[in-house]
């Protein structure tokens, strides 16, 4: 029988979380299922405890928390997936925490007792997952759901230093004080497939899911199992075109807009030619002051219960 490894953290959610473990606990009971509850203790441990128990025979993952426990446990298991190369890493997921957006992009409702019971008889999938070499992460860093470069890199670390606001109205409010602000964007290079694009965009978003910040949907026909990313550019323009088009991707309509360029593809390559490059994965702060970034999609690469 398969054992069952809940990777919980315990301040997802603004520390709610936590307060789920009962639950949890009277469920794994209830159908005699073996598990363990692991609390994280810090940033980063997450992705220690999946490389761990990754490499365990008989073992399933399950992420207990929002878009940076998901986060760091597919860093985990693609470290994993290195050692044991003739195995396709696995994992579930408990949406516990604030925006949700990786667990919405990969179908997975918020609702836990239905969670619960598709880690016990969903079927495990196909999942794509992203790689970002350059920033703070020479080496690379992995991503479930999405990339931002620019305003919605910004907007993320104003929303995360909102401690009484939570979710999609931290974001919001984060883009509004974004907008006051209006950093001046940088002139970049970007390489696609067989083009490259010089433009100062407000914003860049590279998704594998379909939405961010709880509200807007950067790639709303967005697919986490096709092998390609789905890329947003949005060119600088007036405090007046940015609210526009601001509200556009709260609608998933900004591919009909003329400041905003959509393209699909693989791979990617990000150059700052005057400016720097703030960017986040999945919320995680890759660099706030950036030059160069390689942007891979590895399709299949892990296995997501559904």
């Amino acid at each position: 029988m398969k054992r069952y490894i809940v990777i919980l953290n315990p301040v997802a959610g603004k520390g709610h979380a936590e307060t789920r473990i009962p639950e949890i606990e009277a469920f794994f009971f209830e159908h005699k299922l073996p598990y363990e509850i692991i609390l994280t203790e810090r940033p980063g441990h997450a992705i220690t405890l999946a490389e761990k128990y990754a490499l365990m025979d008989d073992t399933i993952i399950v992420a207990a928390g929002g878009d940076g426990t998901c986060n760091e446990i597919i860093n985990g298991l693609m470290h994993a997936s290195k050692i044991i190369e003739d195995k396709i890493p696995a994992f579930g997921v408990l949406a516990i925490g604030r925006g949700n957006d990786f667990a919405y992009s990969a179908d997975i409702p918020v609702g836990l007792g239905e969670d619960l019971m598709r880690i016990k008889d969903g079927t495990p999938v196909p999942m794509d997952v992203g790689e970002v070499k350059g920033g703070d992460y020479p080496d690379g860093r992995y991503f479930g759901n999405g990339l931002g470069i620019g305003f919605d890199a910004i907007v993320g670390f104003e929303a995360a230093k909102m401690n009484n606001v939570h979710g999609e109205m931290a974001y919001t409010l984060g883009a509004l004080k974004t907008l006051i602000k209006y950093p001046v964007a940088p002139d970049l290079d970007i390489n696609y497939g067989k083009k490259t694009v010089s433009i100062s965009p407000a914003l860049v978003s590279v998704m594998n899911g379909r939405r961010l910040g709880g509200a807007f949907f950067m790639a709303p026909k967005g697919k986490m199992d096709d092998g390609l990313f789905d890329i947003c550019m949005t060119k600088q323009g007036t405090r007046r075109k940015l609210l526009g088009a601001m509200i556009a991707y709260t609608k998933g309509a900004q591919g009909e807009r003329e400041d905003t360029i959509t393209a699909r593809t693989e791979h990617i390559k990000v150059e700052a030619l005057s400016g720097t490059l703030a960017v986040h994965a999945d919320g995680e702060t890759i660099c706030e002051a950036g030059k160069r970034l390689d942007i891979i999609n590895h399709k299949h690469a892990l296995l997501i219960i559904e």
